[in-house]
């Protein structure tokens, strides 16, 4: 599978779904791109039916999840390009370290296993979760005040609220604490990847110079760890929140990561 990409696979975050990619879908359709942006296992259903019954965000994992993208992408006849935001970022470099994707992008990416740097904003951003441990068993939510400071701190209050709406559900505490503790058990968890892996596509780490949750220390930290001979880059873009994917003026950054992708697949 050396062929250029003709597909694009979407990995979406936390606290929202699929339908948080819906612009991006429709933009590379135009270019004649075949588009893929999956659900996590049980997303299959809208976001009204996620709200409605939260069970299904509680019962998924990060193995299942991605095995759920591996099989989608094994059923293509050539490597696809792969771009994740928060944690579909984390879950993209996993799919590159697992030999996944012709090439990367991690959009605000959540950190993979050793990376420490625990920025204050994020400790603010992520504290509705990790404020209880009783968490790790319940699909936390955010209020909409939350919802501003973690995903739209540089949107107006209109936009904001009308994304809250349209996108947020609830999020996997487990998950969540788990990534936390990653850093403090032995053995490999969920999100580790192989740092060393000279078989991996490149990758791109595209960071939001406002982001509260993902921050630009969390995107050059987690680009350092990366000691294989293969292409790591980063780049950040002034003014730009989390939720990237959404904020007036994505175009551009949808176009150059695709650009980027597509001059590096291998």
């Amino acid at each position: 599978m050396t062929s250029t990409p003709d597909t694009i696979v979407l990995v979406h975050g936390f606290w929202v779904t699929p339908r948080s990619w819906e612009q991006w879908i429709t933009h590379y359709e135009a270019k004649g791109f075949r588009v893929i942006a999956p659900g996590y296992p049980g997303f299959e259903v809208e976001v009204e039916a996620l709200r409605e019954n939260p069970q299904i965000i509680t019962d998924v994992t990060v193995p299942a999840i991605i095995a759920k993208i591996e099989g989608i992408i094994r059923e293509l006849d050539r490597q696809p390009i792969i771009i994740g935001h928060s944690a579909g970022g984390a879950f993209t470099q996993i799919l590159l370290d697992h030999g996944f994707g012709a090439a990367g992008v991690a959009l605000n990416s959540a950190p993979t296993e050793g990376v420490r740097v625990v920025p204050l904003s994020q400790v603010k951003s992520t504290l509705p979760v990790l404020k209880s441990p009783a968490n790790r068993r319940r699909a936390v939510g955010l209020s909409f005040e939350e919802w501003k400071y973690a995903f739209t701190n540089t949107f107006t209050e209109e936009e904001s609220r009308a994304l809250y709406e349209r996108y947020h559900i609830p999020a996997n505490g487990g998950i969540l604490w788990g990534s936390v503790l990653a850093n403090f058990q032995p053995g490999h968890q969920d999100t580790w990847v192989d740092y060393h892996n000279d078989n991996r596509a490149p990758l791109l780490f595209v960071s939001g110079s406002e982001d509260h949750i993902m921050p630009p220390a969390i995107q050059r930290s987690n680009a350092k760890h990366y000691k294989s001979n293969t292409v790591t880059e980063v780049e950040e873009y002034q003014g730009y929140a989390h939720l990237l994917p959404a904020q007036k003026g994505w175009e551009e950054i949808a176009d150059h990561v695709l650009d980027w992708a597509l001059s590096h697949a291998r």
